[in-house]
């Protein structure tokens, strides 16, 4: 094997040896050899045989690398051994949606932002590779997922991780914070999953409000930006989004008059930002309605902390997988304001669940509930399934609705209104077993219900029907392979180690070839 070779699959061992909670010394027992010999093959320094690395697999209980080579070659996947009931309770964590948006709202203030309990995912990954690389210092705070941001005195646009930039979508939130700093600057066009053709019209006309002119050229977004005064203002957004709301809240928060925005999301990661807004000392009315009233001030400067709540996709996503393997599971910390019309849809479909008193997110304004699900038979609902801005059925749990109408017995119809191509993605259910016949770039039917198989799958290039493919997996009896899933590491932390402690078998690997 070459030096290169070695080191990566020492890093490999060392990372698997970590996720089972082992010692050096303790795998060193269990293959039977000295801690130094461990150490050696985890710096790359031991030649190793394919004998030797099925023993070390055996020894961590899992499949540590396949080697072939691949187009994604050094790409992770998932080996799931599917067809067990899941038990127990599980966390939610908090939101990546409302994630990114606090990342990207820590730019309107000079003072050091705290972020408590900040989802560890690759979408933050990226936009912090984006901020340290325009001069933010960012650091994870010792054995916690606090994250600290310290703004620089003058953001240097010019230095910007491009690569990072062009993989998260996220990015076209600087436009709201930057618009404020800068004359001029320019960002890359934005990327992440690939839905289709999204576009970001209302954006540039949302915040044409501030002064701000975007031209699009050859990959970047070109801003100029027009001195403004600070009188009064009202903005009608042509699109009820989320990210549109944000960026409008962003740009107003600096604002020093007062900004009405109608036709605002409400949505829970736009809520959130309101909240973290008024930490910042700027005044917002109408949080939770679809009218926001934003005074803004010209500079802000203070020390702040704060908490984002639990992510409602998350949860929807843990539902989903109770379902799928015919488990009762605990779910917490779940945000109901966000969940209740899915309820509704489950209930209607013969869904049983107990819920807990409700209590308060640690923002001190999310309300949270324990769900614990119940096993039994599921039914077709009668009409479509369809998403609506909040307080609708939210877009992104959309996709965990074919998965459940897999389960039900009858035919569900799901239309995904809002993506010119998701919809498609939900056929890759066939693929286990799934019988879902595509209408449309955005309708499919859902005949269920579903006799899971194992299959080895390419993971779709978007997060939710990613995810929806992997909980297939979960009831599928034998063993499936869901490969290049970094898409899902995109939303969620940590899933596969979170579902084995609910009594999954869900193992990460890596191509070496």
């Amino acid at each position: 094997m070459s030096d290169d070779y070695l080191v990566r699959i020492g890093t490999t061992i060392k990372e698997a040896r970590h996720r089972a909670g082992l010692s050096q010394s303790d795998l060193a027992t269990r293959l039977e050899t000295s801690q130094s010999a461990v150490t050696r093959i985890e710096a790359g320094g031991q030649n190793l045989t394919l004998d030797s690395l099925a023993r070390i697999s055996e020894a961590l209980d899992t499949e540590l690398v396949a080697l072939t080579r691949t187009p994604s070659s050094g790409a992770v996947h998932l080996k799931v051994e599917g067809g067990r009931q899941l038990s127990g309770a599980i966390d939610v964590k908090t939101s990546k949606n409302a994630a990114v948006a606090l990342l990207c709202a820590s730019l309107l203030n000079k003072g050091t932002t705290t972020l408590r309990n900040l989802a560890r995912i690759e979408e933050v990954n990226r936009l912090l590779e984006v901020l340290d690389s325009i001069g933010v210092r960012t650091r994870w705070l010792p054995n916690s997922s606090d994250l600290e941001i310290v703004p620089p005195a003058k953001l240097n646009l010019e230095a910007m991780d491009e690569a990072a930039a062009r993989r998260t979508r996220s990015v076209i939130m600087f436009l709201g914070p930057l618009l404020h700093e800068f004359h001029d600057f320019r960002l890359p066009y934005a990327g992440g999953c690939d839905l289709g053709t999204r576009t970001v019209e209302p954006h540039m006309t949302t915040l044409t409000h501030f002064g701000l002119d975007v031209q699009a050229t050859q990959g970047w977004y070109e801003a100029q930006v027009a001195a403004q005064d600070g009188t009064d203002r009202a903005i009608i957004l042509t699109e009820r989004g989320d990210t549109v709301t944000e960026n409008a809240l962003m740009a107003a928060s600096r604002h020093p008059g007062r900004t009405t925005i109608r036709n605002a999301s409400p949505n829970y990661m736009v809520q959130d930002l309101c909240f973290f807004l008024e930490k910042l000392g700027v005044t917002v009315n109408g949080i939770g309605t679809t009218t926001l009233e934003v005074t803004g001030l010209r500079e802000i400067d203070v020390d702040v902390e704060y908490s984002p709540s639990e992510d409602p996709i998350e949860a929807m996503s843990l539902i989903a997988a109770a379902v799928v393997t015919e488990s009762e599971i605990t779910i917490r910390r779940c945000p109901i304001e966000f969940l209740e019309i899915e309820l509704a849809t489950l209930a209607g479909m013969g869904m049983k669940y107990t819920m807990s008193e409700e209590y308060t997110a640690h923002n001190g304004r999310t309300r949270l509930v324990d769900i614990t699900t119940q096993v039994g038979p599921l039914r077709a609902p009668i009409d479509k399934i369809h998403p609506m801005p909040f307080p609708g059925l939210n877009i992104d749990n959309l996709p965990f609705f074919a998965l459940i109408a897999a389960c039900a017995e009858g035919t569900t119809q799901i239309h995904d209104w809002v993506y010119d191509n998701r919809a498609i993605y939900l056929t890759e259910l066939n693929k286990v077993g799934g019988k879902v016949t595509l209408l449309d770039p955005h309708r499919v039917l859902v005949d269920g219900p579903s006799r899971w198989r194992t299959n080895e799958v390419t993971c779709p290039p978007a997060l939710r029907p990613g995810v929806v493919v992997l909980l297939a997996m979960l009831a599928a009896p034998g063993t499936s392979y869901l490969r290049n899933v970094y898409v899902i590491h995109r939303g969620y932390e940590d899933l596969a180690e979170r579902l084995n402690a609910l009594g999954a078998s869900v193992q990460p690997f890596r191509d070496i070839g």
